[in-house]
Order: C-alpha cells, then structure tokens, then sequence
C-alpha cells in the first residue's frame, strides 16, 4: 500500500513540475504601447483619441476612400499587401479596432457588431469620411455587413472576405475555444504559449511557407499589447446573438470572396452571402484559407479593384444621366 501511494505522490509531484515548467516558460509580460509603436507602428502611423481608446490607424494615397477592417486576433498589417497596391487608385484608410493591435482595449468592455459598427461610424466622422466603400475579413467582415446595413447611404461599395456572419456548425477554433474555457481562459492572460500562434496561423493560412517567423511575432506581440488579452477572452466569453436577416435588407453593390480552404468559418457560408445579398458577386481561391487578402494580395486586390472601379463607373453614369 505504501508502495502505491509513494508512486502516485511521485507522479503527482511530477506533473506539478511539468505544469509548473511550463507556466514559467510560457508566461509573457504585456508590452506597453509605447515599446510596440517603436516596433510596429509605420511611418505614416497616425493615433486619435476616442472614448479612452488611442485609434491607430493610416490612411494611403488619394482618391475614392476605401475602409479596411480587420479580423479577429488581426491589426491594420493586415492589410499591408492591398495597401500597396491598392493606393495608387484610391485612398485607403485601415485601423486597429478596439481589442486589437495598438489601439488597445474598450474600457466598457463591448465588443458586439453594433458596438464597432458604431464605433467605425464615429472614427470616421472624425477624419471627416463620409461616403466610401468598406472591406473587411472575418469579424471585420461582419462589421462591415453590419455597418452596411445601419448605414446604407454612406457605403458605396463593400467588399465582404470570408466574413462571419451565419451559425457556426462544428466547434470553435482552439484559440477560440481556449478563450470561451472559464478555466483556461485565465491562464491566457498571462501564459502565452508562442506555439499555439504558430497553430493558429497554420489553420488561417492555407499555404504553411507564409506562416513565417516574422508574421507569427507580429501577431504574437501585438497581442501581448497592454490589456488586449483581457480584451481577447471578454470578446470569446460574451456570447453575441447576430441577427443574420439584416444580410438580406443590404442592397449595396457587394463582393464577397472566400478562400476554399478555409478552416476559420466554412467556405459553405459563401453561397449563403450570395444569396442574401440581391446581385452580389462571388469569387472563391482554391488556394488560399482564412486570409486571401494576405495570402494573395495580388489576385484578390485585382479583384477587388475591377469591382471597385467597375461601381464607380456606374455611379458616375447614374450621375449623369440625371444632370441631363
């Protein structure tokens, strides 16, 4: 008997150690905003006081303005590949929204598609942007739907990539599920494992060669940013009912492309969008999963801007056709 308890108490005391161990080499400090602006702000960076909040965000080139907005987990470097290409037709503004990337936590602690549609709306009555066109991937996608359907007459266009937006079937991503765990999810406010950003990368991109060190840091530091994991696990926890019928009353010129491969939100949700939003196009990427703006900017910013260009044609014959 005494055999039996010592061996249980051994391995007790080891799994304590193990567990221990990898508490102390997987905890992760937060970083101050001023130590990742140094790093991760760009030139043209530019920062807006708004309810608490210190908005990052830039704005590029000249022309009709088109928003980007970004996913969860994401930042504005998200965008990086369509900026490039993108502003020397149009002038493109994208931002860290609220939890994420340099901007920082919602001191209220709202993270619903109402809140940041109505959040985006503010930010851009503050840089005096009335009409524009909207992009948006994953969550931003369902800000952007969102958006749209609270604003129709300020969005031109929208552009809508592997966008959340109908019940999920199936469970979570593990990120996900670790964040929504009561018990786990307080662990990731201080224990942050830099492998589990490198599985969370791999199941957003389909091509694993993209999943670079430099890539998963960013996403990892970005994250480490003063009080967005707190930000991560309030947005996991809060359980948001959205009311998909407001897809359908959207009857804004819409593009919506998907990576087929995607893993994140299922590549069935593409036809549904479709067939919700009256006269809607639908482009899909056999090789691309979550993010086919970032693993294909090239092709999906082409896409992007032959829908863009095409609407404003449009717009502009509409125009004068009435002056006649």
């Amino acid at each position: 008997m005494k055999s039996i308890l010592k061996k249980i108490f051994i391995t007790l005391g080891i799994l304590v150690l193990l567990i221990l161990g990898y508490t102390w080499m997987n905890y992760a400090a937060d970083k101050s905003l001023e130590e990742l602006k140094t790093k991760w702000a760009y030139d043209n960076s530019q920062f807006l006081e708004m309810d608490g909040m210190p908005v990052h965000y830039r704005i590029n080139g000249e022309g009709e303005p088109l928003v980007l907005i970004h996913g969860t987990g994401a930042s504005l470097h998200t965008w990086e590949g369509w900026t490039e290409i993108l502003e020397k037709d149009f002038k493109v503004i994208s931002l860290d929204m609220p939890a994420f990337g340099l901007t920082g936590p919602n001191p209220e602690k709202i993270y619903t598609l109402e809140f940041y549609a109505k959040f985006l709306d503010s930010f851009l009555e503050k840089i005096e942007v009335d009409k524009f066109s909207i992009a948006g991937n994953s969550l931003g996608g369902g800000i952007a739907w969102k958006y749209t359907s609270l604003f129709p007459n300020k969005v031109k266009n929208m552009i809508l990539i592997d966008p959340m937006g109908y019940p999920r079937k199936g469970e979570l991503p593990f990120a996900l599920r670790l964040a929504a765990n009561k018990y786990a999810s307080k662990y990731l406010k201080t224990v942050t494992p830099k492998s589990l950003f490198y599985k969370s990368m791999n199941e957003v991109f389909h091509n694993d060669e993209l999943v670079t060190d430099e890539l998963v840091n960013r996403y990892y530091e970005l994250y480490l940013r003063e009080g967005n994991r707190q930000a991560f696990v309030d947005r996991a926890m809060a359980k948001e009912t959205v009311d998909t019928l407001e897809i359908a009353t959207i009857k804004t010129p819409t593009l919506i492309l998907w990576g087929e491969k995607d893993e994140w939100i299922s590549p069935k949700d593409a036809p549904k969008f479709q067939r919700d939003i009256i006269g809607s196009e639908l482009i899909t990427y056999p090789n691309a999963g979550h993010v086919p703006m970032e693993e294909l900017p090239k092709l999906t910013a082409h896409d992007a801007r032959i829908f863009l260009e095409k609407n404003l044609v449009k717009e502009i014959e509409s125009d004068l056709s009435i002056i006649e």
